[in-house]
């Protein structure tokens, strides 16, 4: 599993507490560029009515994705074990294809760094990177 530092940690949770206000709008902005960029993902959201970029599936997913993520900085000391009921999920209930979660980590990050980009620095790409990366390999834990 990927390792973080304990100032990869500190990073993580100092940038997160200046951007999780705008969590919503991460996660919605994520959702709808992974759909785009990897339409290959749309398969998942078979069931949505509307999967365009401004649609109402989107915003929700996006939503509960960035609370997700707001839950597992919470639990950064312990990812694999704080996360089980969500990888149980995602493999048994979801059956996500957990190559899905380092596209969606990928999108974020980008988003992160269009909407602070003076707060994204190198040290906070970094760390968020490494720290989205063990959230992917937490995520994919009941897959093995």
């Amino acid at each position: 599993m990927t390792t973080l530092s304990a100032k990869d940690k500190e990073v993580v949770k100092a940038f997160w507490a200046k951007v999780s206000g705008k969590g919503e709008q991460i996660g919605t902005d994520a959702v709808a560029r992974m759909l785009t960029v990897y339409p290959q993902t749309k398969t998942y959201f078979s069931h949505w009515k509307d999967q365009s970029p401004s649609s109402p599936s989107v915003r929700k997913h996006g939503i509960t994705v960035m609370a997700g993520v707001g839950d597992a900085v919470t639990k950064i000391d312990d990812l694999k074990g704080g996360l089980v009921s969500l990888s149980e999920l995602h493999a048994f209930t979801l059956r996500v294809d957990p190559a899905n979660f380092k596209i969606l980590s990928h999108n974020i990050l980008v988003v992160m760094a269009i909407m602070f980009p003076k707060a994204f620095t190198p040290e906070v790409h970094v760390a968020m990177d490494k720290f989205l990366a063990a959230l992917s390999l937490a995520l994919a834990e009941k897959y093995r």
